[in-house]
C-alpha cells in the first residue's frame, strides 16, 4: 500500500497517497477542478490519466508551467493552487478554441443539456468567442445502434480509452495531428462495418454529442399515430429500476407499475414485459446446459462450457474474435428476440391479429439491442420480429415530451399473459442474474426435487471475472460470470490455454450487466449508482411469490399447447437461432 503524504490545494491541508493524481487528491477534500478527457473508472480497476483536454491545469509551486491535474502526482509538501486568475484566464482560453471549432447547434443536439463542454462554456461565462477560423468538416456516420458525428469530437479521447483499453474492442482510435486530427476507425470505416460490437460503453462516456444512439422515437410517434396499427412494447428488466433517476427518484427503486401506466397513456395498445420472454429463455437455456452437461458425463462429444446468449453485443464480439467458441454459445434467441417471435406468430394468432399489423417496439438498457432487432437472421419474410428498439435515455425522453412524470402515477399492471414473470426473469438485468436463475432450474431438471433455497449468492457481484462453485446432486459445476467484453477475453484466452476449466459461463459486455448498459442514464463512472440498480433487481425478485422460470404457469401453458417440450422441434423453430463468424474489416 503506498504511503500516506501531506499537500496542500488552495489552502487546504490534504492527506492522500503518494502517487494519486492532483485531481483525485483535489475530489477527496471536496474541491472541484474541472475536466473534460478525465475518465472515473477507479471502481473496475483503471486509471485513466490522458491529460488531452488540459482543462484540468492547476498551477504547483515551484513549476513555471501549467500541470494537468488528471496525470500530475502528489509529491509530499505539494502545494497546489487551482483557482488562480492565471489559471481561470487559461482555462477560459482553452475552452474557446474548444468552442470555436465546435457546432453551435446546442439548441437540437442529443446532448443538449447533458453537455460537459455546454456546462463548462455557462460554467466559465463563455458568451463570445475571440478566435475565428477555418472549421473542421467531416461526415456524419449513421448505423442501427450509434450516430458518430466527428465533427462534434473534442478529442478527449475518452471513447477511445473505453474502447481499447477497457472492451479491448480497438475500433476508436486518434488519427493524424494537429487541426487534421480526430478519432476514427480503421481506414475510416462505418461503425456498421467495422469489429464494433455496439455495447454503446463509448456512447456512455462521451462528454458531448460525438456519439450517440439511433434515435426511433420519430418513427414510434408516427407507428402511434396510425388508428390500424397494434403498437406494443416490451419493457427490459433493467429499465424498472433505472428510468426513475430521470424523475427524480433514487437508482434502483422499482417503478414497473407507474411506467406501464405512462406507457398505456402514450398510446400503446399492449404493454409486455421482456421478463415473459426471459423466463422462457431461461427455460430453453437451462434445458440445453442439462443436455450437455449429460452428454459430458457420458463421454459423449459436446461443447462446453454453454455460454450465455442474450447479449448480443457479446455475440457480435464473440463472432469477431473468439470464433472457436461459436459452438459452445446457447442456441437460445435472447429474450428480445424470442419477446418478438412470440409476439408476431404465437399471441397475434391468440388475438385473431394480422402480425403485417403489429409494430413491435423494445425498451431496452441497450444499444447493441437496436442493431439485434436489425441483423437478417431475425426477419420473418422481411420483416423484423422486434421492429425497432429504444434505450432507456429515450424512453425517458419520450415520457418528459409527452408531459408524463412518472412521480404522479399510479400503478397498473403489464397486459397478460406476456407479461407475466418469475423472479428469476428479474434478475436478468444484472451481471450473473442469467446464470443464477438458470442455476434454479437447471438443479430441478436434473435431481426432479424442489430446490428449497434459490438463492445463489456466489454468482453475484460486479468483479470483472467470478468464479463460483454449485453441488448439484453428484457433480461439481464450476461456473464463469463475466461483465465487460475485456474480462471476456482474458478469460476465454485463458480457457483457451487449458489454464482454467468450467462447465458453463455467463457473459455480459456492460460494468455490472444491463444495469449498465450503454443506453441507460448516464452514471458518469459512479458506479455506486450500477450496485443500487442491482440491489433493486435482486429486491424485485426476493419480493416474488414464484421465483423460477419454469414454474411460471404461461410458460407451462405455452409448451403444454405450442411447444411440447423444451429443445423440441417446435422450439427450435421459434425460440433458437445460430452463429457465424465475422471478419475483420
Amino acid at each position: 500500500m503506498k504511503k500516506l503524504i501531506n499537500i496542500k490545494i488552495d489552502n487546504i491541508n490534504v492527506e492522500t497517497r503518494e502517487g494519486e493524481s492532483i485531481l483525485e487528491a483535489a475530489k477527496s477534500v471536496g474541491i472541484k477542478i474541472p475536466s473534460l478527457c478525465y475518465l472515473n473508472m477507479k471502481e473496475i480497476g483503471y486509471k485513466n490519466n490522458c491529460s488531452s483536454c488540459r482543462i484540468c491545469i492547476v498551477e504547483v509551486k515551484g513549476r513555471k508551467n501549467l500541470a494537468p491535474a488528471c496525470s500530475t502526482p502528489v509529491t509530499d509538501g505539494m502545494e497546489v493552487t487551482t483557482n488562480s486568475l492565471r489559471v481561470i484566464k487559461e482555462r477560459k482560453t482553452i475552452l474557446e478554441l474548444m468552442l470555436s471549432d465546435h457546432p453551435a447547434d446546442c439548441l437540437i443536439c442529443e446532448k443538449n443539456g447533458k453537455c460537459d463542454l455546454q456546462k463548462l462554456a455557462i460554467e466559465f461565462g463563455i458568451r463570445e468567442i475571440r478566435f475565428k477560423g477555418k472549421k473542421t468538416d467531416n461526415r456524419v456516420e449513421f448505423s442501427p445502434s450509434i450516430i458518430r458525428d466527428a465533427n462534434k469530437c473534442i478529442l478527449c479521447k475518452r471513447c477511445e480509452t473505453m474502447c481499447r483499453d477497457i472492451q479491448t474492442c480497438n475500433v476508436l482510435s486518434s488519427i493524424q495531428r494537429g487541426f487534421n486530427a480526430s478519432m476514427a476507425t480503421a481506414f475510416e470505416q462505418n461503425l456498421d462495418t467495422t469489429i464494433c460490437t455496439n455495447c454503446g460503453q463509448c456512447v456512455a462516456v462521451c462528454p458531448v454529442g460525438a456519439l450517440h444512439e439511433t434515435d426511433y422515437t420519430k418513427q414510434l410517434f408516427d407507428d402511434l399515430s396510425k388508428k390500424d396499427n397494434y403498437v406494443i412494447i416490451q419493457v427490459a428488466p433493467a429499465i424498472r429500476v433505472s428510468i426513475g433517476e430521470e424523475f427524480g427518484f433514487a437508482p434502483g427503486e422499482d417503478v414497473t407499475g407507474k411506467l406501464v401506466t405512462a406507457l398505456k397513456m402514450v398510446g400503446f395498445t399492449y404493454v409486455f414485459d421482456t421478463n415473459f420472454a426471459a423466463d422462457l429463455t431461461i427455460v430453453e437455456e437451462a434445458s440445453e446446459l442439462k443436455e450437455r452437461l449429460e452428454k459430458y458425463l457420458n463421454g459423449e462429444p459436446t461443447r462446453l462450457p454453454l455460454i450465455t446468449s442474450c447479449c448480443p453485443s457479446w455475440v457480435k464480439f464473440a463472432e469477431h474474435h473468439f470464433h472457436n467458441f461459436l459452438g459452445n454459445l446457447s442456441t437460445a434467441k435472447s429474450p428480445q428476440q424470442m419477446f418478438g417471435a412470440l409476439a408476431k406468430n404465437i399471441w397475434a394468432k391468440e388475438m385473431n391479429i394480422s402480425k403485417d399489423k403489429i409494430v413491435c417496439v423494445s425498451a431496452m438498457p441497450c444499444l447493441a439491442k437496436k442493431y439485434e432487432a436489425s441483423r437478417h437472421k431475425f426477419k420473418d419474410g422481411g420483416r423484423p420480429d422486434v421492429d425497432y428498439s429504444i434505450s432507456t435515455r429515450q424512453l425517458a425522453s419520450l415520457l418528459k415530451q409527452a408531459n408524463i412524470d412518472l412521480k404522479n402515477l399510479p400503478e397498473t399492471k403489464f397486459d397478460s399473459p406476456l407479461g407475466y414473470s418469475t423472479g428469476a426473469a428479474d434478475i436478468f438485468g444484472k451481471s450473473g442474474g442469467v446464470i443464477e436463475a438458470a442455476t434454479r432450474t437447471l438443479y430441478e431438471l436434473i435431481t426432479g426435487e424442489e430446490l428449497e433455497k434459490v438463492d445463489f449468492e456466489q454468482f453475484r457481484g460486479i468483479d470483472g471475472i467470478r468464479i463460483a462453485e454449485v453441488n448439484i446432486k453428484d457433480t461439481k459445476l464450476r461456473i464463469g460470470v463475466v461483465n465487460g467484453l475485456g474480462s471476456a477475453r482474458e478469460l476465454l484466452n485463458k480457457i483457451e490455454k487449458g489454464e482454467e476449466n468450467l462447465h458453463a459461463i455467463e457473459i455480459m459486455a456492460c460494468k455490472g450487466g444491463c444495469v449498465g448498459g450503454g443506453g441507460q442514464p448516464f452514471h458518469y463512472g459512479n458506479f455506486d449508482i450500477v450496485k443500487d440498480r442491482i440491489k433493486g433487481l435482486e429486491k424485485i425478485d426476493s419480493e416474488k411469490i414464484i421465483r423460477k422460470s419454469h414454474d411460471n404457469p404461461y410458460i407451462i401453458e405455452l409448451y403444454k399447447k405450442y411447444f411440447n417440450k423444451p429443445l423440441s422441434h417446435e422450439a427450435h423453430q421459434l425460440l433458437h437461432t445460430y452463429y457465424s463468424p465475422k471478419k475483420h474489416i
